[in-house]
């Protein structure tokens, strides 16, 4: 179980991943926090919209419609790969589902897919997903013909290992709707075991944090991470927080101080230099407080997802 991400925290474990992201309206205080929990999390669903077009369906996932209110997720993963964030909080997208899917998901000990669904909204034993879970709804007709853009099905892998990594599940805290409703069949297209295969190598490895394209605009947007044509620069892999903690002499100290300057996020008299010390916690507590941390999450001491965002190059 897990505390929700903060706006700036699911921004910027979005962007650490390479998702294109664009803020929409405003995405930052857009809830249903009034008619029930939000949280403790447990993990990602897969939907799709049953619709056509980018801007129709961002505004359709935003305001929702009379019989069920938006935000209907929290991002709309558009057929170019671009994520528009449209809820922040709970959000009327999973709805009533089995609670012997939601314990597997939160030991992450079932096989290829997790227990089989007799439960959906309304019946006698199903449980709030809408509580639980982050929701992505992608742009899809949901017929199995309307196809999957390559484009779209890395950033579905991208946006749900970027949730995974924030909050250090594997990809077995990743389902689609019709894993958790009976009454549910999205996402159709691709399979559910196929994407958790795809998620769980990227987890294996440091993000790649390179766009693919420029987001495309709308009215309102405000895309917050811009396209690259350059080749994917290298970026040095999370350490881990004992690195930090045994007093370091590292160029990978010197990198990170170096970033930390170019972020205004700097408390060094001079330097920074390849030896960890105070004046490099004390900075790298400004970064995290720049990302939305606080308290004993912003003490200064390194995490994978806030490393992960920071981008250090990587160094020998």
């Amino acid at each position: 179980m897990a505390t929700p991400l903060t706006a700036d925290q699911l921004v910027a474990a979005l962007r650490a991943e390479g998702v294109t992201v664009v803020e929409h309206r405003a995405w930052r205080t857009h809830n249903r926090n009034h008619v029930g929990a939000w949280g403790p999390l447990n993990g990602v669903m897969i939907h799709h919209t049953v619709s056509s077009g980018t801007s129709g369906s961002v505004e359709l996932c935003y305001d929702g419609y009379d019989a069920l209110p938006g935000p209907l997720c929290h991002g709309v993963i558009a057929k170019d790969g671009t994520v528009y964030l449209v809820g922040n909080g709970r959000a009327n997208h999973a709805g009533g589902g089995d609670p012997d899917v939601l314990a597997a998901v939160i030991a992450e000990n079932y096989g290829t897919k997790p227990p089989a669904t007799d439960e959906h909204q309304g019946s006698a034993g199903a449980v709030d997903g809408n509580a639980r879970f982050y929701g992505f709804e992608c742009v899809n007709l949901g017929d199995g013909a309307d196809p999957w853009p390559a484009a779209q099905l890395d950033a579905i892998e991208r946006a749900s290992a970027a949730i995974c990594r924030a909050h250090g599940w594997s990809a077995k805290s990743v389902i689609g709707h019709l894993e958790w409703s009976d009454h549910k069949s999205d996402p159709r297209g691709f399979t559910m075991p196929d994407l958790r295969s795809r998620i769980a190598t990227r987890l294996a490895s440091a993000p790649d944090k390179t766009p693919s394209k420029t987001p495309s605009k709308t009215p309102g947007a405000k895309p917050t991470t811009p396209a690259k044509d350059t080749a994917a620069p290298r970026y040095q892999p999370f350490p881990g927080t004992a690195f930090f903690r045994n007093n370091p002499s590292s160029p990978i100290v010197t990198a990170m101080g170096r970033r930390l300057v170019a972020e205004g996020c700097s408390a060094y008299a001079v330097g920074p230099s390849p030896r960890w010390g105070e004046a490099d916690r004390r900075s790298y507590a400004k970064w995290q407080r720049k990302l939305g941390f606080s308290g004993s999450d912003a003490d200064g001491w390194p995490g994978v997802m806030s490393w992960n965002a920071l981008k250090v190059p990587y160094s020998t």
